[in-house]
């Protein structure tokens, strides 16, 4: 069952959006640090989101675990930041050019062959620093 897993990673690494899609329930739901996208409406535009604001982005899969429906994998992105890419807060970062080489686990939930649960892990700070960017601060008082 976790091959759809591996077809994800192969088609992202294609930008074949139709593939990539394949590999979803119609129900399913992705969150991650900064995104919540329920359906496959809302996870074709995070994908292409992705694919526009790191059009050479390359997942490399260093791990995969497998324990009946759920399947992890650490992995690590690499590309350059070559588009418009929305940031933390709503900002959008345009084009930097700037390398990036993030490490990310992935935690799926699979059913009938399909993703039906994929939950994103990365560390914002070490991407906002490869950009060339610091985390936006808050103005909250913590009085």
């Amino acid at each position: 069952m976790s091959h759809v897993v591996d077809h994800l990673v192969s088609a992202m690494n294609a930008r074949d959006l139709a593939a990539t899609m394949r590999c979803y329930s119609p129900q399913a739901v992705v969150v991650g640090p900064e995104l919540q996208a329920e359906g496959l409406e809302e996870i074709a535009a995070c994908h292409m989101h992705l694919f526009e604001g790191f059009p050479a982005l390359r997942m490399t899969v260093w791990e995969k675990v497998v324990c009946g429906d759920l399947v992890m994998i650490e992995a690590l992105a690499s590309g350059a930041h070559g588009g418009p890419f929305l940031l933390a807060g709503g900002e959008v970062l345009q084009a930097t050019g700037r390398a990036v080489n993030i490490r990310t686990c992935w935690v799926f939930t699979l059913a009938d062959d399909l993703i039906v649960s994929q939950r994103v892990y990365y560390d914002q700070l070490e991407v906002y620093s490869q950009l060339g960017l610091r985390l936006p601060s808050t103005s909250e008082s913590f009085d």
